[in-house]
């Protein structure tokens, strides 16, 4: 069972995820997302696998994603395995860390971040 198997469940559950994951597992990644930014939406979500809350969170946004395929990045973030990727996150886009966390940037900017129960009451179709 692959990393997001173990994550998100069993892995034919995974396979059915409308959510277009992507790792974020390294620093370097941010410049990418910041540049890619300027062009579409990028979201990061960072989950902490040990937290029973941060799990329910992660169940309820997935299960209420709505969008096309190709119109916003989504960036998964295993705080767990990638703490200092965590730490540069919020260095960089200068919010303070939490856990579950919703960020959404834009133009190069952060337009929206949240944590715990209010990342499930965002409507991600506003920052298309």
């Amino acid at each position: 069972m692959g990393i997001f198997g173990r994550l998100f469940g069993n892995e034919n559950e995974n396979s059915e995820s409308k959510i277009p994951w992507i790792p974020l597992d390294n620093i370097e990644q941010l410049e990418t997302i910041v540049l890619a930014s300027k062009q579409r939406t990028q979201v990061i979500f960072k989950h902490s696998t040990s937290c029973g809350i941060s799990r329910m969170v992660l169940n309820m946004f997935t299960s209420n994603y709505d969008l096309g395929p190709d119109q916003m990045d989504f960036y998964f973030l295993d705080l767990l395995a990638n703490r200092s990727v965590s730490n540069a996150v919020a260095s960089t886009f200068n919010v303070q860390h939490q856990s579950p966390q919703l960020l959404i940037l834009k133009d190069g900017r952060v337009v929206y971040h949240n944590s715990h129960g209010a990342i499930s009451e965002v409507d991600l179709k506003e920052y298309v």
